[in-house]
């Protein structure tokens, strides 16, 4: 199977020269993946709603790969404030807690300072997605 890039549309891939997701074979690999909402290019100042737009954005970057938040067998977290990570715990337990995949958490920063978190995951494929 070949090499397949995968875009959610937004300026930033083209401007950095990265792809949302990238499918090789059965693997699927997201890019870190902040709270924008690509369609609007918008993002919250919310912690909370920044995480959720993460996880949509996740999502469809996934399902573009014919995969599904269930084949996720890695998790990164990155947050500027390390003290915000428990916050976001209850978002994490809703899109990850039934699959419960590998996971790290990094205190950085981030590109813009209006991002208060990045995930990015890496998901194996299976025939039931």
């Amino acid at each position: 199977m070949p090499r397949q890039v995968i875009s959610s549309g937004s300026r930033f891939e083209q401007e950095i020269g990265y792809s949302r997701a990238v499918v090789d074979g059965d693997w699927v690999f997201v890019s870190g993946t902040t709270g924008f909402d690509y369609s609007k290019m918008t993002i919250s100042d919310d912690l909370l709603e920044q995480a959720e737009q993460c996880f949509r954005n996740i999502q469809a970057a996934l399902s573009q790969a014919a995969a599904s938040l269930q084949d996720v067998v890695r998790v990164t977290y990155v947050l500027p404030d390390a003290a915000d990570f428990p916050k976001c715990w209850p978002v994490f337990r809703k899109y990850l807690g039934e699959v419960r995949p590998a996971a790290m958490m990094i205190s950085a920063g981030l590109s813009d300072p209006r991002m208060r978190i990045e995930v990015q995951v890496t998901a194996r494929r299976t025939s039931s997605s």
